[in-house]
């Protein structure tokens, strides 16, 4: 059924792609926006391929795929960003994502809800340097988001209670379940699975365990992905820099130290499924 907002996704790397998927396949006319037009022509194949998925498994009429594609548009324009909700979702740094916020303030009307999708970066510190920052909130999805259900709503210091409604709303329409949490490090979701990594990565990197016991036991205990094969579809510089985040944030905790083993993953470049190569090959 068509909605009435329009909604802007920016970035088209998985994530992105992901959630610029779920605003479409639920009606809404959706716009996702990267600096990088080869990442967008990727975006746009992964999705159809999706979609393709979906129909051939009975999950989607044929019908809703193309309602859904006809609900996408790409652009790597900047001022194509024009839209009453728009989502953030490129990379894990504070001063890249204020700036992007700062230009989509400047573009929009000062009633759009501005949303950051970060997993870990205080969303008090970006609303604090846009206009109108009661709008700035957070909403942050899983991987891969079409098919992960939770969304966490975070309230800022500075958001409203009418756009932390509105962004619950969102993923009620999303067919998503939401949780509203405070503006915290790591939020809720990170900062319990801080440990479902480090100490996967320490057992390794201590010698005690190989990286396919540890996946197939934490596997047969009921975990739907193992640790090491979940950072590979999250993406190992994402991982680590979370880890960092939260580490830091909450005043470097011996707990809580990030990996030498992962870090060197990030450094050599093999930073899992999108490059071919993790702890994994793929």
């Amino acid at each position: 059924m068509p909605q009435s907002l329009t909604i802007c996704v920016c970035g088209a790397g998985t994530m992105g792609s992901g959630i610029a998927q779920v605003a479409a396949q639920n009606g809404f006319k959706t716009i996702q926006f990267d600096v990088n037009a080869d990442m967008l022509a990727v975006s746009k194949k992964n999705i159809a391929a999706n979609l393709e998925k979906l129909v051939q498994k009975g999950k989607m009429t044929p019908e809703q795929a193309a309602n859904t594609t006809s609900n996408l548009s790409f652009t790597s324009n900047l001022g194509d960003c024009i839209a009453d909700v728009v989502i953030e979702a490129i990379v894990e740094k504070l001063e890249i994502k204020t700036t992007l916020f700062q230009q989509l303030a400047a573009l929009n009307n000062p009633t759009t809800i501005l949303a950051t999708n970060t997993s870990s970066i205080a969303v008090s510190s970006i609303a604090a340097t846009i206009p109108n920052p009661s709008r700035v909130a957070g909403m942050h999805f899983f991987n891969p988001a079409p098919l992960m259900q939770l969304v966490e709503v975070i309230r800022a210091e500075q958001s409203s209670d009418e756009t932390v409604a509105m962004l619950v709303k969102l993923a009620k329409d999303f067919k998503k379940v939401s949780v509203v949490c405070k503006d915290a490090p790591g939020f809720i979701v990170n900062r319990v699975a801080r440990h479902y990594y480090l100490e996967a990565l320490k057992l390794v990197d201590e010698g005690k365990a190989t990286v396919e016991t540890v996946d197939a036991l934490m596997e047969n205990a009921g975990f739907k992905m193992g640790p090491f094969r979940l950072m590979d579809l999250i993406g190992m510089d994402i991982n680590y820099s979370v880890s960092n985040i939260v580490w830091e944030a909450l005043g470097k905790p011996v707990r809580l130290t990030p990996s030498p083993l992962q870090k060197h993953k990030v450094d050599v470049g093999e930073l899992g499924k999108k490059t071919g190569k993790g702890f994994y090959e793929y």
